[in-house]
């Protein structure tokens, strides 16, 4: 999809509503939907300004996208009538993924670090994923033995996570979710989130709540996250109040596998056939498949649980990591014979994050199989996010209608 054609949609318009509103002809209009051509600058710049201005319905809020990755935070928020007014997200292969499943009427900011506050859109919901970062001690003790006061712009000066908060303190959105990696809470001996939380708590004044979830109940896989949500003003929002599904009673992998019975069509270069069958450039190399045997070997003689992770369509896999695209350890599917076991395909991957939503309506995946699995390895899981965004909707949509009504009576008076 051309830039052109997303801010089109994102309009609202139709190509030949879009031919008179421009002012060229249908060809020209054809031409830059399909990339044959560059649209004209003053193009561009109208789109973005309809898309921008165009009517939202009653109970949608808007929401940021910050360290996006390939979109898993905003599919959550979409799915309860959210609009994305801001992406960032530095890296060009997830920008890549990210473009090609979600319509943006806007560009994608690059390094966080680089983009004033007020360069940001308003907003009434932040998202971020930011990535786990031990903070420096130098500042602080200095500042505590002349007996300074110092707070985040200290503490977190250096990290992705200073920028998270700098973006809150500017625009006050009525509301924030954040996820982490689980061990967040213990990271740097626990002093990292004390941090974060005295934060958003004691200087940003955000009422806060967090809870580590576990994904199995959604999808078959051990995956636990922290997501911290918070609210500007205060209210009953609280995570032990999310029905979590039972863990123990979720999706097993043969949910996610290709069936290779036929059952499913053919799609390059995951599966091929009339069966189709998983490719052979999945199977682990006999000298690959020795090593991890014996890596194995090696660490359970010591006592320890290192090794490979074995797995077969009865069964809940282990956490899905960035590094699967080096040998697929965490995660190797069994096959018939004395065939090898094999690495899981990208659609598998994309099944086993629940970014997939029907086969007719599969999550595109653009880039090489070793993107493909950093992307899916870095990502969150999106019914998991799906269940959160729901649950914090009624404080969203309340509180945007509360502030659309003042916004009347200010016009009014």
């Amino acid at each position: 999809m051309t830039e052109f054609s997303r801010l089109r949609k994102a309009a609202g318009l139709t190509i030949a509503e879009a031919t008179q509103a421009l002012g060229y002809c249908e060809r020209t209009i054809y031409r830059w939907e399909t990339g044959e051509g560059t649209p004209r600058r003053a193009a561009v710049l109208y789109l973005r300004r309809a898309a921008a201005d165009r009517p939202r319905s009653e109970g949608r809020f808007s929401f940021i996208d910050l360290f996006a990755g390939i979109g898993g935070l905003r599919r959550g928020f979409e799915a309860i009538g959210g609009k994305c007014v801001f992406t960032s997200e530095w890296d060009k292969y997830c920008v890549k993924t990210y473009l090609a499943n979600n319509v943006c009427d806007h560009e994608i900011a690059g390094d966080i670090r680089a983009i004033p506050a007020n360069a940001i859109p308003t907003h009434d919901v932040m998202l971020a994923g930011f990535p786990c970062q031990p903070f420096s001690l130098a500042g602080v003790s200095k500042k505590n033995a002349l007996g300074q006061r110092h707070g985040f712009h200290c503490d977190a000066q250096g990290t992705l996570f200073f920028d998270v908060a700098r973006i809150l303190e500017h625009h006050r959105p009525k509301a924030f979710l954040l996820e982490n990696v689980k061990n967040l809470v213990s990271h740097d001996r626990g002093r990292t989130f004390r941090v974060i939380r005295s934060a958003l708590e004691n200087e940003l004044g955000y009422q806060v709540d967090c809870r580590v979830i576990d994904a199995k109940g959604f999808v078959p896989q051990h995956r636990e996250r922290i997501f911290i949500a918070g609210f500007r003003e205060p209210n009953g929002f609280d995570f032990d109040d999310v029905a979590v599904p039972d863990s123990a009673a979720g999706p097993r992998l043969g949910s996610i596998l290709h069936p290779e019975d036929g059952s499913e069509a053919p799609e390059e270069p995951f599966t091929r056939g009339p069966t189709a069958n998983v490719s052979s450039k999945y199977t682990l190399s006999d000298h690959l498949w020795r090593y991890l045997q014996g890596y194995a070997r090696k660490h359970r003689a010591r006592g320890n649980g290192f090794g490979y992770g074995l797995v077969g369509k009865d069964d809940v896999a282990r956490t899905l990591s960035a590094r699967y695209f080096k040998d697929g350890s965490e995660i190797l599917v069994r096959q018939g014979g004395r065939r090898n076991p094999r690495r899981l395909t990208p659609r598998e991957c994309a099944r086993l994050m629940g970014f997939d939503v029907t086969d007719d309506k599969r999550f595109k995946i653009p880039v090489s199989d070793t993107q493909a699995y950093k992307q899916f390895g870095n990502a969150v899981v999106v019914p998991v996010v799906e269940m959160i965004a729901r649950h914090m909707r009624p404080w969203l949509t309340e509180a945007v209608a509360e502030s659309r009504d003042d916004e009347k009576v200010l016009v009014r008076a």
